[in-house]
């Protein structure tokens, strides 16, 4: 996902302002986190898991965190780092080399790329903190009804703004013409 690498480069400073006052073992830790690049969900499911795999080698034997970000058009939301912020619509879980990341309630504001971060806080190592390269997520069903309607009414706003624009431009032009 080539798209992402911009917005992943600046998850990583963040991961670094995020963990870095631990002190640590030095050097060895490496982790890979692997997601899936797309995962689609009816609107009709209500909950949804996203799945990310990682592996550690070097690593201390004390779980890491996992930290889940969400990024939107022109913004990202820290869901869960690793505390997740909204109790009643996110959950992370980890099991062994698993962390999963349950949306509750999904409606068509949750199409979103959802990326995921494994830390071992307790190394220095830069390789100890990484991020997948992002989950799309896509809500089909019942919600695509309602960005339906968002569609056919920017349809309608975009070709007022351009008859407005015409005519003023056909006003301005006659103006000019005339003297």
């Amino acid at each position: 996902m080539a798209p992402f690498n911009k917005p992943k480069n600046v998850l990583m400073l963040v991961f670094d302002w995020i963990l870095y006052g631990a002190a640590g073992v030095a050097g060895t830790c490496r982790v890979t986190v692997t997601q899936p690049s797309f995962q689609e969900a009816a609107h009709s499911m209500n909950n949804v898991s996203l799945p990310c795999t990682f592996s550690a080698s070097g690593c201390s034997s004390s779980p890491p965190e996992v930290l889940w970000f969400r990024f939107l058009t022109n913004t990202h939301q820290d869901l869960c780092t690793p505390e997740c912020t909204d109790h009643l619509k996110y959950k992370a879980h980890l099991s062994k080399n698993n962390a999963l990341l349950e949306i509750k309630d999904l409606t068509v504001e949750d199409n979103a790329v959802y990326i995921c971060g494994i830390a071992f806080s307790d190394s220095n190592s830069s390789q100890s903190k990484q991020t997948g390269d992002g989950t799309v997520l896509m809500i089909t069903g019942s919600g695509k009804q309602q960005s339906n309607g968002k569609l056919i009414f920017m349809i309608i706003a975009s070709s007022l703004l351009f008859l407005y624009s015409s005519a003023v431009l056909i006003f301005f032009v006659y103006k000019v013409g005339s003297k």
